[in-house]
């Protein structure tokens, strides 16, 4: 059974920085892009940022040049790096990694006080 599991949430104040972490486990052949999405209350789950398996990233445009996604291959980890926090980047933050369909985390809350 594939998991992904989450790390690195918390209350941050605007202007500050944290580091999430998903690691996958369990058997999977491959994994080909892995993601991070985000819901805020009353708001649909959207797309923050992905990469490929290549290394091709893609990012919202409201976390262009704040946020940098990463992963680590061989460990099957994927890390997001967010900095410059607004207010309105708080929600609960999925991890994804694509292999025929979608796996998802059990999410991690991000909270950024003003």
């Amino acid at each position: 059974q594939v998991q992904l599991v989450e790390s690195g949430g918390g209350l941050v104040q605007a202007g500050g920085s944290l580091r999430l972490s998903c690691a996958v486990s369990g058997t999977i052949p491959r994994i080909d892009a892995m993601g991070w999405y985000r819901q805020a209350p009353g708001n649909q789950r959207e797309l923050v940022a992905q990469i490929t398996s290549g290394g091709i990233t893609n990012y919202a445009d409201s976390v262009k040049g704040r946020f940098t996604i990463s992963r680590d291959g061989a460990k099957n980890t994927v890390f997001l790096q967010m900095n410059s926090l607004k207010p309105e980047d708080t929600a609960v933050y999925y991890c994804t990694a694509n292999y025929y369909g979608v796996y998802w985390g059990q999410g991690t809350q991000v909270t950024v006080s003003s």
